[in-house]
């Protein structure tokens, strides 16, 4: 398989991850403005997923000369890596559906602060934890990581109250963004983790398991297939906005709004196959750091090219600068931290 070993490098995929992370969403914006649900779209979003972290594991995975390849690896499984593989997948998988949502009622500029966020601070928390578990000492400042996470928690807190100031007149609905940009993010933080635990530790420091790094990617991708019937079923039949949809709506999209779902399936993954090629040179707290400034990419595209903020009353944008500021630098206190 085809991993990257130098740390610059390693930091640079992880970069290109949270470019990837902070984007796909907007290929959920560009459906929605043909009136096509995120329910709908979730479907093509799944299988843009699966299909990448296939791709990536028979390709990546298999070809060049680090460790062994994927289809080796398949032929000495342990059960309990493959478990937490999958579970990690499960997790991102109920977490993204809230995360979805909450862009579909709130908009970019507001699910990935909140949600993102949540889940960035809370993975960074629970990736220093699997750190120590695992009886090892975590190889940077302390002090300038967690003053980072400090200064990411006050940008979520001021991306709530700019979100407030703007909607103060939909009263519940504005509400509704907010909770479930929450608990999008109180699901997620702990996904990065789970995989984490499935990858043996040659390739990913923390890792506890025996998978190469392709392999738990794509059982990770296996939870997301397993799970998405039940999660997106039950969306379907509870919208939080609009009316219910059925499978009939679905076969009845086009074929341009079915691949632009699969697109951003393939930005996703991609960003998460990357991601995991530079996680054995980055330790797992600053790589999932690092990949989940994904909400200042969210941001950038939110304000100022779906413009989610343009009509927000006197003073709104003094509170998106002030978050952004936050948010740039806690990713930069969290990077000087290694």
């Amino acid at each position: 398989m085809i991993l990257v070993n130098n740390y610059i490098l390693a930091i640079f995929c992880c970069l290109v991850c949270c470019i990837c992370w902070g984007s796909w969403a907007n290929t959920q914006k560009m459906v929605a403005a043909k009136n096509w649900s995120f329910e709908l779209f979730y479907w093509d979003l799944t299988i843009g997923l699966f299909v990448t972290a296939t791709i990536a594991a028979v390709t990546l995975g298999s070809f060049g000369q680090d460790g062994r390849s994927f289809f080796e690896d398949l032929t000495m499984l342990s059960g309990i890596s493959v478990f937490y593989a999958i579970l990690g997948g499960i997790v991102w998988n109920f977490g993204n559906i809230f995360l979805t949502a909450a862009i579909a009622v709130a908009g970019m500029s507001v699910g990935f602060p909140i949600g993102g966020g949540l889940a960035w601070i809370g993975g960074i928390i629970f990736n220093y934890m699997l750190i120590l578990i695992a009886g090892e000492v975590y190889e940077g400042n302390e002090y300038l990581l967690w003053f980072g996470v400090a200064i990411i928690i006050a940008a979520i807190l001021i991306c709530g109250k700019a979100y407030k100031k703007m909607s103060g007149s939909q009263g519940s609905a504005s509400q509704k963004g907010i909770w479930l940009a929450i608990l999008a993010g109180a699901a997620i933080m702990f996904f990065y983790g789970l995989v984490v635990k499935s990858l043996d530790p040659v390739y990913v420091a923390g890792g506890t398991g025996t998978l190469t790094p392709y392999t738990g990617v794509f059982f990770f991708a296996v939870g997301i297939l397993i799970s998405t019937p039940l999660f997106n079923t039950f969306a379907m039949s509870h919208p939080v906005s609009g009316q219910k949809v059925t499978m009939k709506d679905y076969f009845a999209g086009n074929i341009r709004t079915h691949l632009v779902g699969v697109l951003g399936g393939f930005i996703w993954m991609g960003g998460m196959v990357i991601s995991f090629m530079g996680a054995g040179a980055a330790n797992p707290a600053i790589a999932y750091a690092l990949s989940n400034a994904a909400p200042v990419v969210a941001m950038i595209w939110g304000v100022f090219v779906w413009k989610e903020f343009k009509h927000a009353p006197k003073g709104t944008n003094s509170l998106i600068t002030a978050m952004f500021v936050l948010f740039i630098a806690g990713l930069l206190l969290i990077t000087l931290s290694n």
